[in-house]
């Protein structure tokens, strides 16, 4: 069971350098919720561990929830009282990049775009997270023609069918992510059928045998010292990976953070607010998705991939709320802007008839 009376720790962080709902739940990973008892904090499943998150204007908080650990009485000896508390603070920093600061990135993209300067205000604290690259591979091959809800459904039947038990928190029991081995193994394909993933059963399969047959026991976190390009390519020669998918594990998993995933969604926004001589193509081809690509890298720089990822939140449903909130006192300011120029030009008019 969850230990209830855990010790909250606490990380300085204010809600511009990071919004816990935006990122949580914006398209980025799938386990993720809000806790039952508490829906202003945060429950999912990050290395093995269990995490409860929440924050408030200045402050981000954490409880990291272990299971149980095997006795080792030569570990338990060496590691001192504190290593382990230091350990959960820099995975907390290093699962959100702490070390980038948004808020600069934020004034350089406004400074530069007018379309992201109008966007920004309702969606602050939008950042890439540094996921496990299996767990990431493995979720957006199941994200192919699926929306959020769906995928985040895939991903927990995977790991309740393959992962390990490792805590009941509000009643739930909680798992690690599968292991490569275990879904490769010859009778995954069919069970994962069974369980609604369609032709994504295949590729699940497929790309596990493929990486667990590889030498390199960890081959996809040693993508992260390649180039974004010849990255790219090793993930493309993967089953069920094409340019979108590969370009996800590159900006979420991989540190490539100039990576663009060109989705509807984005290639939409490309159109309406930056490309409009794409308006009239009637499929995203290859050489619109590379279009769309360079065109946010040349816009945003650097950081294209996180730039890009703010855009696409605010085209999500899910925050159409947060920003039309937003939106309504800059409306009404303009209304009343245009009532004062109205009133202005009656007294003119009045003026001149006398």
């Amino acid at each position: 069971m969850g230990d209830e009376s855990m010790k909250w720790l606490s990380i300085p962080c204010s809600k511009v350098e990071l919004c816990l709902e935006t990122v949580l739940m914006g398209g980025q990973c799938f386990r993720w919720r809000e806790r039952n008892t508490d829906p202003k904090q945060w429950i999912g499943v990050v290395g093995g561990n269990v995490w409860t998150l929440k924050q408030s204007s200045d402050t981000l908080s954490y409880q990291i929830h272990s299971p149980p650990p095997r006795p080792d009485p030569v570990t338990d000896l060496l590691t001192p009282p504190h290593a382990q508390t230091e350990d959960h603070e820099a995975a907390i920093r290093d699962y959100f990049q702490l070390n980038v600061n948004l808020t600069q990135l934020y004034n350089k993209w406004s400074e530069n775009d007018c379309h992201f300067k109008q966007t920004a205000p309702s969606f602050p604290g939008v950042r890439i997270l540094r996921q496990e690259p299996v767990e990431n591979l493995f979720s957006f091959i199941c994200s192919q023609n699926n929306h959020i809800s769906r995928i985040s459904a895939m991903v927990n039947k995977l790991c309740t069918q393959y992962g390990d038990p490792l805590l009941t928190i509000d009643g739930e029991m909680l798992h690690s992510f599968p292991t490569v081995q275990t879904l490769a193994q010859g009778h995954v394909e069919a069970e994962l059928r069974g369980l609604g993933f369609g032709y994504r059963a295949r590729y699940v399969s497929q790309c596990a045998k493929i990486i667990s047959e590889k030498d390199e026991t960890n081959w996809l976190c040693s993508l992260r010292s390649l180039p974004y390009e010849e990255a790219k390519k090793q993930l493309l020669a993967l089953p069920g990976v094409g340019p979108k998918v590969a370009d996800c594990i590159c900006l979420m998993s991989l540190d490539k953070s100039k990576s663009i995933p060109v989705d509807t969604h984005v290639w939409q926004i490309a159109t309406k607010n930056y490309l409009p001589h794409l308006k009239s193509a009637k499929s995203l081809t290859d050489k619109i998705y590379r279009e769309v690509g360079d065109f946010f890298r040349e816009r945003f720089g650097d950081y294209a991939g996180w730039a890009h990822s703010v855009l696409f939140c605010a085209d999500l449903r899910q925050f159409k709320d947060k920003k039309e909130s937003s939106e309504k006192p800059r409306k009404e300011k303009t209304a009343e802007k245009r009532k004062v120029v109205l009133k202005t030009a009656d007294r003119s008019k009045y003026k001149r008839r006398k």
